[in-house]
């Protein structure tokens, strides 16, 4: 009946090794073919990336930046003091495996630190520093040997958690107490440890500097592709304004007046639908152009807009201009200038006249838009007058607007720009 028992037990032991081999393969195959995609993946998206002309993104490759766990294998070089305390090599063995545990225990807990920069400048990181060097140095001065190989592991401590310009005086002076400890002990052979702790340190620190100012880029680009995006929108955004304002505006005045001469004079009033329908036309084309940001607005054009778009609204235009000829920005920009005055004119104002006046000279070029109305410029703040202010601001300029000065009511926008020669524009 017992051996019964025993064979049982046996076949069970078998049994139950069996299913934890079969376990352990299956995770290993899982592992492996988890790995394999994923190594996949990245190959595929580096693919893409040299496809599309940037650069390659290491640090984010299947073996990663380094981080705390890259570090925790050094400590395998403390594997022949552990090997003195079990094999009863050591004297006082208590003293040694207690100093073992401070010693792994302050390691991790630096290396981890090391990696957020709060609790790396923190001061109990300083104390837990000098903690590591006075245990190592107690270690390795009572016992020897093997035990001077955690000098090496503190310098690498030491790189891991002090940056810039303190490094340097630290790490020599951690560099000539491992020299000098381990010299009494090993005379002349003790420049491996000399050599191996100054190495372990800059080393360390070279490396987690260079993956820092690595991480630091990839932010700085990642930051500047957004704000790419974010300006690609707000000019598209302004774009659109200043378009569908002026062209909806026109198409507005345009239709009451087909609708109060339809009924007196009908071909008057298809002559308006025909400029309706011209106007909407012309509208998509230049939102088409705004769309791939090729559109750049004319002052000529502009001008011959505003007169007959204020004229339709029953605003008599008065335009006055003089001076050279206006290089391509600079006319550009007033044509913005011209379209957004014209149709605040035409929707807010209730003028009967508005003066539109250039005058340039070879230096700067001044633009004055007054209406006779009510004195009510343009919509709230952040649209309009407000977008073409920032754009006037970037190329040098300024843009004003409120009430005229005088006696009678009415609204005035002014804009001057520096003017550049055309000629060197043209050469540009």
């Amino acid at each position: 009946m017992k051996t019964q028992d025993r064979r049982g037990t046996g076949q069970d032991r078998k049994a139950a090794r069996r299913a934890r081999a079969d376990r352990k393969a299956e995770w290993k195959a899982e592992w492996k073919a988890d790995w394999a995609v994923r190594k996949a993946e990245w190959r595929a998206r580096e693919k893409r990336r040299k496809e599309c002309g940037e650069a390659p993104d290491y640090g984010r490759g299947p073996m990663g930046p380094p981080n705390a766990f890259t570090l925790l294998p050094w400590l395998l070089l403390g594997m022949g003091a552990i090997s003195n305390v079990i094999k009863g090599e050591t004297p006082n063995p208590w003293i040694g495996a207690l100093g073992l545990l401070f010693f792994n225990s302050l390691y991790v807990t630096l290396v981890f630190r090391a990696f957020d920069r709060r609790a790396r400048e923190a001061a109990s990181t300083r104390w837990c520093l000098a903690a590591l060097g006075a245990v190592t140095c107690a270690l390795a001065f009572a016992y020897g040997g093997n035990w001077l190989l955690f000098f090496p592991l503190w310098g690498l401590a030491t790189g891991a958690v002090v940056r810039g310009r303190k490094l340097g005086p630290v790490m020599f002076a951690v560099t000539g107490l491992a020299g000098v400890i381990a010299g009494l002990d090993e005379g002349w052979d003790t420049l491996g440890i000399v050599y191996g702790t100054l190495v372990s340190g800059m080393v360390t620190a070279a490396i987690l500097a260079l993956s820092e100012t690595v991480k630091e880029l990839r932010e700085t680009r990642q930051e500047l592709a957004r704000a790419a995006v974010d300006q690609e929108r707000l000019r598209f955004s302004r774009d659109l304004h200043d378009l569908l304002g002026h062209t909806l505006s026109v198409i507005v005045v345009k239709s009451e007046a087909a609708r109060r001469i339809a009924p007196r004079d009908m071909d008057a009033a298809l002559a308006q639908v025909a400029d309706i329908e011209s106007v909407g036309r012309q509208a998509l084309t230049e939102i088409r152009e705004a769309v791939t940001g090729y559109r750049e607005a004319s002052l000529a054009t502009e001008l011959d807009r505003a007169r007959g778009a204020l004229t339709a609204a029953g605003i008599e235009p008065v335009v006055r201009q003089s001076g050279p000829p206006l290089p391509p920005q600079a006319a550009a920009l007033l044509g913005w200038v011209v379209r957004e005055a014209a149709t605040n004119a035409i929707r807010h104002s209730g003028a009967t006249t508005c003066e539109i006046e250039v005058r340039s000279t070879a230096e700067r070029v001044r633009l004055v838009i007054t209406d006779n109305g009510n004195g009510v410029g343009s919509t709230p703040p952040g649209s309009g007058l407000t977008g073409l202010t920032e754009r006037l601001a970037a190329a040098g300029g300024t843009l004003v607007g409120g009430p005229a000065p005088g006696p009678g009511r009415g609204f005035r926008v002014t804009a001057e720009l520096p003017v550049e020669p055309a000629e060197n524009e043209e050469s540009r």
